[in-house]
């Protein structure tokens, strides 16, 4: 292998264009085989880029720069290459120079632009279709990354160069060379692209913080570019038909992003987001009519039409329809725009063709199913439901059933109300649309099935309806409201008022659900009877189908009759109900709202009159003993059926009788333990009081509240049973996508536009901390901006030459500790500062990844050279560094002389920065607090500062002083479990949880002592405050980082407001307060005074003769009496006659014994080990 790279470098080190080529395609053949060729790199750096030779030779050595990694002083030789080629006469050889220019690295980018703004402007006027080409597809690439917004920011001249290369860019869409118009019209779709998206910075690795600057700076590119596109609208339209089928894809975006901004009229809001001058502003753009937008957009869809249906090529069918959706709902947009669309899109699913595209074209369809007229939504449901049914992502098919969902509830309320107002129905509106497939009601309807997809449907239709029933923020569309979108708009508007009737369909369509046996799971099952109960409670069902005289409507009665009946269905049902869980469910839902009154009389023997139904399965769960705990839960089962018979057995006198009997059997049998026995005797007792006094039934039975008491999660212990797991994950997936489709948070962008630049998402850059001292000559401070999507973190230095001289260059290393990884596997980076001038400031950043939860940081090396010329022997301080370092550092150390070394303060990352907060409800957050193996525990010591008694009179209204020391737990990435947060005037719990970038749950409780019981605030004084943290975590690795090292953690937690404990110190001080309490208690004993009538008759007893021991028992008689009657009076008060000191000092004293009695088993369990 020496001996080729050998012969690959002397070929290079020759003039002939040949060998050199053909060595350096050889060289790109051993970097794709994997191979290092970094010493090739630095022979064509020195040999092609630096030197001259031929176009293909430059492109070739450029295409080797890429593929391999280069040393900070090998990239000044390549920028010094390019300076001198982009002068070169022959303009492929410039043309393959600008192409380099977006594989710069970032550090060594900006300046070669500023330096070279004059030739780069120059390229755009070559008469070479390449280059033109080259400068067009190179700075479409990195004029839109943060990095060059960032440096325009910073630099006024350099911004208008940039604007006015943008110009340029937007004239070259209708450039004669289609290569050139092409790549133009790819530039401008990338700069609307990154104005929403910000892909290619995130693609760079760029993690800058965007200010108020920057995005003016954007907003003004993207509104130039606007404009030229809608002024030159006809002729770019007109210019990408000549171009070749293959490249009519990327002139699609760019014009249906620039017609849409000027025809919605965002693009308005960008210009006032620009800051333009508003004089000038306003006086070069022209406001063009209603009229003129619409015909612009109508002209665009007539142009991109054809390509809809003549086609053959799937991507650009896909491109087309997209957009051309995009474009459909503008002001006067018609169904037609729609419906074209998603007639082509859904013919390439037919066609099996753009296959990898399945989720994309799906989402694009339910995405805009409001759009299209009814006929044609009705006619896509079952299709639509048997694609999604297909899907593998389960994000995206979740996605998919809430829009289908959604629109059908609305559909269904708008083509009833137009029923109302006399219009034709139409067929089809109803929810059982849904579920018209023949593959879908059998799935429906059978007891078992393979797949989830029938939960998925049943769970979220019935939480689509809790979701319509609530209100909902105001829906602004962008165009007229038509007939297309109307529907979407009354369903989720004014017609959402009448929410209960598609609910009652859901219910009534989706009843074969209760039959279902989905291996233990019960989630959908839960979601279905909880929605019946809502509507049963709404519609008051217990007190029978309303009449005309009682202000009942006929939809009312119709929907009450409706209901009934669907219960008495539900009631056979019970019989056939294959999940043990379930049943005693159905049971309560069913009995806690039938019409019992309404039940004939003259069916009391038959067996299947639904009360005797209802009581025969009641004896089923009450005595069923052979019921595993994994299948069913008999003490919620059984608690649930006797609730039941207390409700039914005082609210009916025939379900009263039968009742006791059923409890009379339960209660004297094997299956009823103790509790269970003494709560049936109780509720044989409320029956039998009510049978007697039927006016008080509200001993026995209440009102319906509409709640539905139970919970598919189960118990802690069975935490990893499969079906519960299941049941969460369903739950969590179905209740992401209804949140995104209903309630959607705005983009940052979005925000701008709506609040403007005063809108609280810029975000303010954080802290940044030295590095190094004040007298250093160098002072470097930095900060990190974390990048949680992509788990990356960004250090950025900012360094400024303290000394007086001009530092010619100045080396920062930066190396890497714990979990952090270069992208490029290099074991540290290197930026090269060239001329630092005295007090002049100068940013560098470094862009690492994190490859697991664990204490990380960078350690950072300034190497600068005062002593340019002198001979030193610095050989490095880096073990790992790689040969062609060394030798290039041993080659230039004659002419930069020894450097000085200056190391820095390692800048650490806090733990907290890779962590999210996790949302959790309560409940699961104590069901998950037992199951979390690894734990964590340690006490920490916070100052509290008494504020005197305005401290105390302001606890009175709520401003407690809790907390002092904990106060920027609240800044950090934790989700607070606030419904389990306690503050007493003894103390406080708090429950916190978060996950791991890399997916470990970590929870978190704080227990401590409240300011308040320490009495500080009685005065001005300070106190130290203990409070005990617990750790649980999901892996064993998590806590093991915690612990060690503590006092970190307590500091990344708090900011340095809580200290650590050790465990010696928590129990050395608790046995100092103990012994302090124990002397209190003593000195309190010694102090109490004696009673003065016993010491009166002592003294009298002593004087008296020894012969009078009848009267002294005489007196010890009447001492006892008077103790009782002092007791008895105490009995007698409500309040204790006891102070509050004395009150105190006997809690301290039992608090004390019991502490006293906990250190006693811990000398027995230390003595006995």
């Amino acid at each position: 292998m020496d001996i080729l790279f050998a012969q690959i470098q002397a070929d290079l080190r020759s003039n002939d264009a040949l060998r050199q080529s053909s060595a350096l395609l050889q060289a790109l053949q051993q970097s794709a085989a994997g191979r290092d060729i970094s010493v090739i790199a630095k022979s064509a750096v020195e040999e092609i880029v630096a030197s001259p030779a031929s176009a293909v030779c430059k492109k070739l050595a450029f295409d080797l720069i890429r593929s391999t990694r280069l040393t900070p002083d090998l990239w000044d030789t390549v920028c010094s290459g390019v300076k001198t080629d982009l002068h070169f006469p022959d303009p492929d050889v410039t043309a393959a120079a600008v192409s380099i220019l977006a594989a710069l690295p970032s550090f060594s980018l900006p300046k070669l632009i500023s330096d070279c703004s004059a030739e780069i402007a120059s390229c755009f006027d070559s008469p070479s279709d390449n280059l033109r080409f080259s400068i067009t597809e190179t700075l479409g690439c990195i004029l839109a990354r943060d990095d060059l917004v960032t440096l325009c920011e910073n630099n006024v001249s350099l911004l208008d160069k940039v604007s006015t290369w943008w110009g340029r860019i937007g004239q070259n869409m209708i450039d004669k060379s289609d290569a050139v118009s092409k790549v133009a019209f790819e530039s401008v779709g990338r700069l609307f692209q990154e104005f929403d998206s910000k892909r290619m910075s995130r693609l760079a690795g760029d993690k800058l913080v965007d200010s108020e600057n920057s995005l003016a700076i954007r907003s003004k590119w993207v509104s130039s570019m606007v404009d030229i596109v809608w002024k030159k609208r006809s002729a770019l339209m007109a210019r990408s038909l000549v171009l070749p089928v293959e490249t009519f894809r990327s002139t699609v975006f760019p014009l249906v992003f620039a017609v849409k901004a000027v025809a919605s009229g965002s693009v308005e809001v960008i210009r006032q987001l620009s800051k333009a001058n508003t004089s000038g502003a306003n006086a070069a753009v022209v406001v063009d009519s209603n009229t003129e937008k619409l015909v612009g957009v109508s002209d665009l869809v007539t142009h991109l039409a054809p390509f809809l249906a003549s086609s053959l090529d799937p991507a650009l069918i896909f491109e087309v329809g997209i957009n051309m959706l995009y474009l459909a709902d503008v002001a006067g947009g018609k169904p037609e725009w729609a419906s074209q669309s998603i007639i082509a899109i859904l013919t390439l699913w037919d066609r099996q063709e753009f296959s990898s595209a399945r989720e994309s074209i799906v989402r694009a369809v339910v995405t805009n199913l409001h759009l299209l007229d009814l006929h044609m939504q009705v006619s896509l449901f079952r299709r639509l439901l048997l694609m999604v049914r297909n899907l593998r992502a389960e994000s995206d098919r979740m996605h998919a059933l809430a829009c289908i969902c959604r629109t059908a509830l609305c559909v269904h309320l708008f083509a009833r109300e137009s029923a109302r107002r006399g219009q034709k129905p139409l067929p089809g509106t109803d929810i059982i649309s849904l579920f018209e497939d023949a593959r879908i009601k059998d799935d429906l309807n059978s007891v078992t099935s393979k797949s989830l997809f029938r939960e998925e449907l049943v769970a979220m239709l019935v939480e689509s309806c809790f979701q319509l029933s609530l209100p909902l923020p105001e829906q602004k569309f962008s165009g007229m409201e038509s007939r297309v979108i109307g529907a979407l708009a009354y369903g989720t508007g004014y017609g959402a008022l009448n929410w209960t009737e598609p609910a009652l369909e859901v219910v009534e369509v989706c009843r074969p659900c209760v039959k279902w046996d989905c291996d233990g799971r019960t989630y959908a099952i839960d979601c279905y009877l909880k929605l019946l109960v809502r509507l049963c409670h709404i519609y008051d069902t217990r007190g029978g189908v309303k009449r005309l005289k009682d202000g009942a409507s006929q939809d009312q009665m119709l929907n009450e009759t409706r209901l009934q009946n669907l219960q008495r269905e539900l009631v056979k049902d019970l019989q056939e109900v294959n999940t043990p869980r379930i049943l005693g469910r159905l049971i309560w839902t069913i009995a806690e709202h039938i019409d019992l009154e309404g039940l004939d009389p003259l069916l009391a023997d038959d067996p299947d009159d639904p009360l005797n139904i209802i009581i025969a399965n009641m004896h089923k769960v009450l005595f069923n003993l052979d019921a595993a705990a994994t299948t069913s839960n008999r003490l919620q089962d059984v608690q649930a059926v006797l609730l039941c018979a207390q409700r039914m057995g005082s609210r009916h006198a025939r379900a009263g009788q039968l009742i006791t009997k059923e409890l009379e059997e339960y209660r004297n049998h094997a299956a009823a333990d103790t509790v269970s026995k003494h709560q049936t005797r109780l509720i044989l007792q409320r029956i039998k009081y009510v049978s007697n006094l039927p006016e008080r039934k509200w001993a026995g039975v209440s009102e319906t509240r509409g709640d539905y008491p139970f919970s598919h999660h189960k118990l802690t212990v069975q935490f990893y049973e499969p079906s519960a797991a299941q049941d969460r994950k369903l739950e969590g997936l179905i209740h992401k996508a209804i949140l995104e489709l209903w309630r959607p948070k705005p983009s940052e962008l979005t925000l701008f536009l709506a609040k403007g630049a005063n809108s609280t998402s810029i975000k303010v850059p954080p802290t940044a901390y030295p590095l190094t001292g004040s007298s250093d000559p160098c002072y470097i401070e930095a900060y990190h901006l974390a990048d949680t999507n992509d788990g990356r973190v960004t250090l950025h230095l900012k360094i400024i030459n303290l000394t007086e001289l001009e530092l010619n260059r100045v080396d920062i290393r930066v190396g890497l500790s714990g979990a952090l990884y270069f992208m490029d596997g290099s074991p540290q980076a290197v930026r090269q500062l060239r001329n630092l001038v005295s007090q002049d400031p100068v940013q560098c950043s470094v862009t690492v990844g994190v490859s697991q939860f664990e204490r990380c940081g960078f350690w950072v090396q300034v190497l600068y050279y005062p002593f340019r010329g002198a001979r030193g022997d610095y050989d490095g301080d880096y073990i790992e560094e790689e040969p062609q370092m060394m030798k290039q550092k041993r080659g230039s150390r004659a002419e930069l002389g020894d450097p000085v070394i200056l190391r820095c303060q390692p800048y650490k990352i806090p733990l907290t920065e890779l962590l999210l907060p996790h949302k959790i409800s309560p409940v699961e957050f104590f069901r998950l607090w037992p199951s979390l193996p690894a734990v964590a525990e340690y006490t920490g010591t916070y100052m509290y500062e008494g504020s005197g008694f305005m401290a105390t009179a302001a606890q009175q209204y709520g401003a407690s002083p809790f907390l002092s020391g904990l106060n920027s737990l609240s800044s950090k990435p934790f989700h607070r479990v606030c419904s389990h947060i306690i503050r007493t005037v003894a103390g406080f719990q708090l429950c916190y949880a978060a996950k791991t970038w890399h997916g470990g749950f970590v929870g978190m409780m704080i227990f401590g002592a409240s300011e308040v019981s320490r009495n500080v605030d009685l005065g001005d004084e300070t106190t130290t405050m203990m409070c005990k943290f617990v750790v649980r975590a999901s892996e064993a690795s998590i806590t093991k980082q915690i612990e060690s090292d503590v006092q970190g953690w307590c500091d990344d937690l708090t900011d340095g407001g809580v200290e650590y404990m050790p465990e010696d110190e928590v129990k050395a001080t608790a046995a100092e307060k103990l012994k302090i309490s124990m002397e209190r208690i003593a000195l309190l004993k010694a102090a109490q005074p004696k009673k003065i009538p016993k010491t009166q008759e002592e003294n009298e007893s002593e004087e008296e003769d020894d012969d009078e021991e009848d009267d002294e028992e005489k007196e010890k008689k009447e001492k006892e009496k008077e103790e009782e009657k002092k007791k008895k009076e105490k009995e007698k008060g409500t309040l204790s006659k006891l102070t509050a000191e004395e009150t105190e000092h006997m809690a301290l004293q039992a608090a004390v014994l019991q502490e006293w009695h906990m250190l006693c088993k811990d000398r027995k369990l230390t003595k006995n080990n």
